[in-house]
């Protein structure tokens, strides 16, 4: 067979046969609570700016300095050229707000799961992963060579089952979402830390979607739990909370060493520009400054859920900004995405692989600057939406 005759995709051209095709939207505005796309005024609901601040005018003026300062780029990895004194001010400050002794950054959060886990584990080692966990994360497992064993969902059980299978001394990793990124579920930290206590095993959390969102001012999952001394090793993203692009890694100083000396992706690959950097930077300043943010987010949150319940729209409990409307069957995910947009509310829809098949969805998420008026008005475009076969 040609190697290009699979380079078709029967679900796309279905869908962009009948009008319903719903990515790649161009957006005309900042990333606000409303946005203009394609020419029309909607709802923002589909984004992962949690705290507002990628239109935050200090963060912007940051990000004007920077580039104003350092140029555009850095041209080189980290290694080498690609070292800027605020990548440094960028680690120390993360890692004091983190509780933690040092922390490493990436040029996108992607690479970070990529970066972290094929360094840490390797042939003759253990992953226990999360089957809800996020793509980056199983990319990183198989570009890391160890042995992965999936386990269903927040399953403890099966977990436990897993562990005491393997050898008592072998290497042995398990890693998790901290909120699972689809469903806004918190992971069962308290358990998974006293498993691997039992089991003598390291424990991962990917905290893209906890970072700003949950724990004392916003400083995590493990925070959230009281954990941060049990976790031995944070991830996390700039692309969400912090209004910027980049990832991080955050751990004791002796492992975070090793992996920025051993990662190929860190190594390899060139450093977060410098505007991203100082939006960073200022977004961390201002979560570090008004811890009432997350509070607000959560806030609106708690809001929206009621609200939708209410409506008599049904929803899956949980306390994060990411609430999942479950539609299960594709070209209806597809169908009810399109109405909403066409109404002026922007939502995500999620079909396979990012969801188990026949639990499509559409994705909505929220942000500290959304106003309940917004809010209602959504909800009541969604509730007719929604309802409707």
């Amino acid at each position: 067979m040609d190697l290009f005759e699979k380079c078709r995709v029967e679900l796309v051209e279905a869908a962009k046969a009948q009008d319903i095709y719903p990515y790649f939207h161009q957006l005309e505005s900042r990333q606000g609570p409303e946005v203009v796309m394609e020419g029309m005024r909607r709802i923002m609901l589909g984004s992962n700016n949690y705290l507002g601040l990628t239109s935050d005018p200090r963060v912007i003026e940051a990000g004007v300095r920077a580039i104003e300062k350092y140029g555009s780029g850095c041209s080189g990895s980290r290694f080498l050229n690609g070292t800027l004194d605020m990548h440094i001010q960028l680690e120390a400050e993360l890692a004091e707000f983190l509780e933690k002794e040092a922390v490493m950054t990436f040029s996108t959060g992607f690479q970070s799961n990529l970066g972290i886990i094929s360094a840490i584990a390797g042939r003759g080692d253990y992953i226990f992963c999360d089957k809800e966990n996020h793509a980056s994360i199983y990319d990183g497992c198989k570009l890391s060579y160890a042995k992965t064993i999936r386990y269903n969902h927040s399953d403890m059980e099966q977990l436990e089952t897993a562990l005491a299978s393997v050898p008592i001394d072998s290497g042995k990793l398990i890693v998790t979402d901290g909120v699972f990124s689809m469903s806004g579920d918190i992971c069962k930290l308290p358990e998974i830390v006293a498993l691997a206590e039992k089991y003598k095993a390291r424990v991962m959390v990917d905290d893209a979607h906890g970072l700003g969102v949950l724990g004392r001012g916003g400083r995590g999952t493990a925070d959230y739990f009281g954990l941060t001394d049990k976790v031995d090793i944070i991830m996390g993203t700039f692309s969400k909370s912090l209004a910027s692009l980049g990832g991080y890694m955050a751990g004791d100083e002796r492992v975070v060493n090793y992996v920025r000396h051993s990662s190929r992706p860190f190594i390899f690959c060139a450093s977060i520009p410098p505007a991203n950097c100082a939006t960073a930077i200022e977004a961390l300043h201002i979560l570090r400054d008004n811890p009432e943010l997350p509070e607000k987010l959560m806030s609106l949150a708690a809001y929206m859920r009621d609200g939708l319940r209410a409506r008599g729209v049904k929803i899956r409990d949980s306390i994060t900004p990411i609430i999942p409307i479950y539609t299960y069957d594709q070209m209806r995910t597809l169908r009810k995405a399109k109405e909403l947009y066409d109404a002026g509310v922007y939502v995500n829809p999620v079909l396979p692989p990012a969801t188990p098949p026949g639990e499509c969805l559409l994705r909505t998420s929220y942000m500290a600057n959304l106003t309940t008026e917004l809010l209602d008005e959504a909800m009541d475009i969604i509730k007719r939406i929604v309802s409707e076969e």
